[in-house]
Order: structure tokens, then sequence, then C-alpha cells
């Protein structure tokens, strides 16, 4: 008895026939789709990682803005 792991646990919650077809050896057939999926998957996930960043970017140009316009201000009063 092969021991079950926590992807396959995963892949059967998705779709339980997917997942009995695939501990009997059967592959899919719309292996063109499935990597095109994968691919499209990837490509969002890099989009977000870079939206990550940049909000990070501004919130960092924000923070220096703010810290500048306040020195600016305490140099006119002072």
């Amino acid at each position: 008895m092969h021991p079950i792991r926590a992807s396959e646990i995963g892949s059967y919650i998705y779709c339980a026939r997917a997942w009995w077809y695939r501990r009997q050896g059967w592959e899919p057939e719309n292996q063109a789709e499935l990597t095109a999926g994968t691919e499209l998957h990837r490509a969002h996930g890099r989009s977000v990682l870079a939206a990550g960043f940049t909000r990070a970017l501004a919130l960092i140009l924000l923070l220096a803005a703010l810290a500048l316009l306040a020195a600016f201000c305490t140099m006119k009063i002072v």
C-alpha cells in the first residue's frame, strides 16, 4: 500500500475521479491544455508578486515624501 501525500488529498478534494485515475496510472489526454493552464497560473503569480513590490515601493516613496515635507515645513518655521 502506497502512502497518501498531502498533495494527493488536495487532488482528491478537487476531483475524486481524477485522483482515482491518476492512482490507476492513467494520464490525462489534454496535456497541452494543462500545460497552458500551468503557464497561465505562473504568469498570474508573477504579476501578483510584481504588484506587491510596486505597492511596497509606492508606500516607501510616500513615507519619504512626507518626511521631506515635514523637514521642509520645519525649516520654514524656524
